[in-house]
C-alpha cells in the first residue's frame, strides 16, 4: 500500500541511459486463484480462450533496465493508449517498438515531442514508413528483459488478486535487475 517497491524502482531508474527507450507488452497467464477480487478489469484480469490473462506494458532504457510498467487486462488491445502513458513526461531521442505499435497518431505524437520513432510498418501498410534498421536490432534487449522477468514464477503465472500487488512484485524484480 505504501509503494515501497515502486519507489525503489524509481530511485534505481534515476541513473538510466536514455539515449533511446523501448516499449513492448507481453501476456501473462493468471492462475484461477487470482480471480475474485473486485472488478476484474480494474485488477488487470481479462478472460480469453486460454483463461484469465494480464498484459504487462513496459518501458526499458537502452541497457534493458525497466523504467515504467502498466498492468492491463490481457484480452484488450490498448497499445496506443498504453504507449502514450508509458512515454508521458519524458523526452527521448528515439523510441523503439514492434509492429504492434505502428499507428499514425503515435508516430505524430512522438514527432511532436522531437523524438524519432523506430517502428517498422505493418505488412499490410499502404505507405510503409522508413526506420533505422540497425537501431531496431537493439530492440532484442526488451525481449531479454521479459525473459528475465518471466523466470520468476510469481510473474510467469500470476497468483496475485490485486493489480497493485502484481505491479509491486514486478517493480521488485525490476529493482533486482537494476541492482545486479
Amino acid at each position: 500500500k505504501m509503494g515501497v517497491w515502486q519507489k525503489l524502482l524509481e530511485f534505481c531508474s534515476q541513473d538510466s541511459d536514455l539515449e533511446y527507450v523501448m516499449i513492448d507488452s507481453t501476456i501473462i497467464r493468471a492462475h484461477a486463484c487470482a480471480a475474485g477480487y473486485g472488478n476484474q478489469r480494474e485488477q488487470g484480469l481479462g478472460r480469453s480462450k486460454g483463461g484469465f490473462t494480464s498484459k504487462i506494458h513496459l518501458k526499458v532504457d537502452s541497457l534493458g533496465n525497466p523504467l515504467k510498467t502498466i498492468i492491463t487486462s490481457g484480452n484488450k488491445n490498448e497499445r496506443f493508449l498504453q504507449a502514450e502513458a508509458l512515454l508521458e513526461g519524458t523526452f527521448h531521442s528515439y523510441v523503439l517498438a514492434d509492429k504492434g505499435y505502428d499507428s499514425r497518431p503515435l508516430r505524430e505524437s512522438l514527432i511532436r515531442k522531437n523524438c524519432t520513432p523506430v517502428i517498422p510498418s505493418r505488412s499490410n501498410a499502404l505507405n510503409p514508413c522508413t526506420y533505422d534498421k540497425h537501431l531496431y536490432k537493439e530492440r532484442h534487449t526488451i525481449e531479454c528483459f521479459f525473459f528475465k522477468v518471466k523466470y520468476f514464477r510469481r510473474i510467469f503465472s500470476r497468483f496475485d488478486k490485486s493489480a497493485r500487488n502484481f505491479a509491486s512484485f514486478i517493480a521488485f524484480v525490476g529493482s533486482l535487475i537494476w541492482l545486479r
